[in-house]
């Protein structure tokens, strides 16, 4: 098994490999921690997995054991050929040799018959990217269960009036509902981050009814640029303070609200009250 840490370094020297910073590259150790990752995701024989950065390929193998059915993003093509070696049946694991913030994944989506599961112990540096991604395709996708760092875990885990509570909580909100999985430590990894880590689940739902996704967000990015300010200030870019001051007092609330202080709900009440008086100026 290629968690096993005599096993990973054997498999590397072969190759010539060793992990690279730049990528994120953490390799799990622990199978513990992998067996826990697939119990969380509830993989059963005949899922449709789309693993992210599965670098030597430890959830692979285990993914695979589970005989599912495995497509495997690796942007690093030494990892990407080295997958194709593990042990499956046939048609069992497909493995895509690129960049996974340039794969179509709702083409890829629309090729399978059921819902599909993504798990992954995601690359650090690009974590948010890689979730704004995912979470809009409820359509055709059940779950992610991922791993993160574990102070993102807890901003996706945030509720308002928290520190935590920001642009992106809100985002995974009206996607999603989040589950705290478990915590994991530095020493599960080769080599050891500096960081503590967490897998949650992130079950997807049909998200909220609002006259426009794309200005709704714009709207709640700007509130929370400077979460420390009034929102009437916050929002201003945007929109007219006399049209911020009329809403935020139409929506119950003091005129000196912060973002952090509004839930999903509110921002969503919100925003369709300062739209229409928008439209009506």
């Amino acid at each position: 098994m290629r968690y096993h840490p005599s096993e990973l370094q054997a498999f590397l020297s072969e190759l010539g490999l060793s992990p690279k910073k730049f990528l994120s590259q953490n390799f799990l150790i622990d199978g513990n921690i992998v067996r826990k990752i697939l119990h969380l995701a509830e993989i059963k024989e005949g899922d449709h997995v789309l693993e992210i950065g599965p670098g030597p390929g430890a959830l692979t193998e285990a993914l695979l054991q589970e005989k599912a059915f495995v497509t495997a993003v690796e942007m690093d093509p030494a990892f990407a050929k080295a997958l194709e070696d593990l042990p499956r049946e046939e048609s069992q694991l497909e493995v895509v040799a690129q960049d996974f913030l340039t794969f179509d994944v709702e083409k890829w989506c629309k090729t399978k018959k059921k819902k599909i599961k993504v798990v992954a112990n995601l690359p650090y540096h690009i974590t948010t990217p890689i979730l704004a991604m995912l979470l809009p395709l409820h359509t055709y996708i059940e779950s992610l269960t991922v791993m993160v760092q574990k102070e993102v875990a807890q901003r996706f885990l945030a509720k308002p009036g928290s520190k935590d509570w920001n642009s992106f909580s809100l985002f995974l909100q009206f996607y999603a509902h989040t589950a705290y999985g478990f915590t994991v430590e530095p020493t599960c990894f080769f080599p050891k981050p500096k960081v503590q880590s967490a897998v949650v689940k992130i079950t997807l739902k049909k998200p909220p009814e609002v006259s426009s996704e794309e200005r709704f967000f714009k709207m709640t990015r700007a509130a929370f640029q400077q979460r420390r300010k009034m929102l009437r200030a916050s929002l201003k870019k945007i929109y007219s303070i006399e049209n911020i001051e009329a809403s935020i007092k139409e929506l119950g609330e003091k005129a000196t609200v912060r973002p952090e202080d509004l839930s999903l709900h509110d921002f969503l009440r919100l925003f369709e009250i300062i739209e229409k008086k928008d439209k009506h100026v």
